[in-house]
């Protein structure tokens, strides 16, 4: 039995990295293999699992437990705090606007109504695990687009944990006051202990047990599962129990660590979870599923992003980072799998509907690496169309008043060069994409403009061409180059255009544009760092007084921003 299981194990890991090295080259995530992995090991092909799917489910469970336990550790709720009221009413919105209209799509197939609750809701979550790896491989989690879109991941995470507890109580089927009663009082119990637990106890473990990376990891793995068989033992799924661990984890100085190592134990167990999934798609399934599953894909691929770019716009972002952060999203999620396979647990689903969303999950998540990888030429293609339905809201400032500099960028490095020119006591104007820099700066006085930098009609609105000084921060390298373009194409030659890039490989391509300077910020501070070491003392004293420097710099910003 043993060595049967082993070998079985290993031809259904060598299909999986088969089907690896073929999906890379087409650019996909990992997760399409797994799947795609799963169909083959399944019974539409090699049947590899039959005999011993009870055993390869149970390694799937490890994999959802410490699947949702690495999620529970991303949310970072200062995070969210940062993006604020944006990242909530998006979040918000999207859900309930995606829930209502898979909903009625859904009415149109005949299907027990349970399973079209479960989903339409369960269609309403994007992928976080292939949304940063997309974001990150670009180069784009500090774009602005970017960083809402992973705030609008954390309010969709913390949506997902309430609607597991809301599953958990329907799956109760006792409604009486004495029931809802009893069920409060475990969830006020667990709470009040995870916290006590949080606060005074588990940070004097993490604090002996990070003397030692192995025992670091071994003591979390030991919470993980801990956690998540004591919520269990309370009456509430395992999936809870793990996204808890992991969210009083989430505040930790050793998060990072512990994400780092749990990454490669919950991705071996993912694999399982993924091929059981995949699995799931028996013959006689895959009839009824298509229907659905082209439906739900064709609505996720093309209603999603629509969804997100009226919202987004509604909040008054630029319709390039509206149409960006809406492409971004056009998946399904991990999230949409557990809700579902819950909802299998409790009985409220049938095998048929976890296997059409696995067929939407392919097909969205291929789909939409694609749309991430080129969002940027997409938007181009379709910016005529989309400018027939309305302005930029904010960027018409009716005033032709001239000023002697102009700052693209107010986010981390603008807010400094406005300071400078502040001091110098300069006529400037700020240009900014971003609505809550916008009211920032009008609440501080400063003259701002919103609007997009690479949108060659917004910038004949403005009055650069008697400019002295043009400073962009922007890291977009295409944004810059439209900029600076246009700059020189008005026949000012004699503004001076500092541009930044984080990449060596942009200089070139800005220089040869007509900048003046390109900044680098990380080559400074690579200066800056340099010159510390060899004009001061190696001394606390020397450190100490940078770091008072540094804190109040902080401060100063924060000021700004609040004022």
């Amino acid at each position: 039995m043993e060595g049967n299981i082993f070998l079985h194990l290993s031809v259904l890991l060598a299909v999986t990295a088969t089907a690896a090295f073929a999906l890379r080259l087409l650019r996909q995530p990992l997760v399409v293999s797994y799947l795609v992995a799963g169909v083959l090991a399944g019974p539409l092909a090699l049947d590899l699992m039959r005999g011993d799917e009870a055993l390869y489910r149970a390694f799937a469970n490890f994999g959802v437990v410490l699947l949702l336990f690495v999620v529970g550790l991303s949310l970072n709720v200062r995070h969210l705090r940062e993006i604020g009221r944006s990242a909530l009413m998006a979040g918000v919105g999207q859900v309930l606007f995606t829930a209502v209209v898979g909903f009625m799509i859904l009415i149109l197939i005949p299907m027990p109504m349970a399973g079209r609750a479960y989903l339409a809701v369960a269609i309403t979550f994007s992928s976080t695990i292939i949304i940063v790896k997309l974001l990150t491989d670009k180069g784009h989690v500090e774009r602005l687009y970017g960083r809402h879109v992973i705030g609008l991941m954390i309010v969709q995470d913390l949506l997902a944990l309430a609607l597991l507890v809301v599953a958990q109580v329907v799956g109760v089927g006792d409604a009486t006051a004495p029931a809802v009663t009893g069920l409060a009082l475990r969830v006020l119990g667990v709470v009040a202990m995870l916290a006590l637990l949080t606060r005074y106890i588990l940070p004097a473990i993490l604090d002996y047990a990070a003397r030692s990376g192995e025992h670091l990891f071994l003591t979390t793995i030991a919470w993980c599962f801990g956690v998540a068989a004591a919520v269990h033992w309370a009456g509430f799924s395992l999936e809870l129990g793990a996204l808890a661990a992991g969210i009083t984890l989430a505040a930790s100085p050793y998060q990072p660590e512990i994400a780092s190592r749990v990454r490669p134990l919950r991705d071996f167990f993912l694999v399982l979870f993924f091929l059981i999934l995949g699995a799931t798609m028996r013959l006689t399934d895959v009839a009824p599923v298509v229907a659905i599953g082209a439906l739900l894909s064709a609505f996720i691929l093309i209603g999603n992003p629509v969804i997100l770019y009226i919202i987004y716009r509604w909040l008054g972002f630029t319709r390039r980072n509206s149409f960006l952060a809406g492409v971004t999203a056009a998946q399904v999620s991990e999230f949409g799998f557990v809700l579902l396979l819950v909802g299998e647990r409790l009985g409220h689903v049938g095998g048929d509907t976890l296997a059409a969303f696995t067929l939407t999950a392919l097909v969205t998540i291929v789909a939409s690496t694609y749309l991430v990888t080129y969002n940027e030429q997409l938007f181009q293609f379709l910016h005529p169309f989309l400018r027939r339905f309305g302005s930029e809201r904010h960027q018409s400032e009716r005033t032709r008043e001239v000023y002697d500099a102009w700052l693209f960028g107010y986010h981390r490095i603008g807010w400094k060069v406005a300071e400078a020119l502040q001091t110098k006591d300069v006529r400037f104007a700020v240009v900014d994409d971003n609505p809550d820099a916008i009211r920032k700066l009008r609440g501080r006085g400063i003259p701002v403009h919103f609007g997009d930098a690479s949108d060659v009609e917004f910038l004949e609105s403005l009055p650069l061409a008697s400019a002295n000084l043009v400073v962009s921060t922007i890291p977009d390298l295409d944004a810059q180059l439209v900029l600076i373009r246009h700059l020189r194409a008005a026949r000012n030659t004699d503004a001076r255009f500092i541009a930044t890039a984080n990449h060596a490989r942009d200089l070139q391509p800005l220089y040869d544009a007509g900048a003046d300077f390109v900044v680098m910020p990380h080559l400074l501070g690579g200066v800056w760092l340099s010159e510390v070491i060899t004009g001061k003392p190696w001394t606390a004293t020397t450190f100490a007084r940078l770091r008072k420097e540094q804190t109040e710099e902080m401060r100063l910003r924060t000021a700004h921003a609040t004022a």
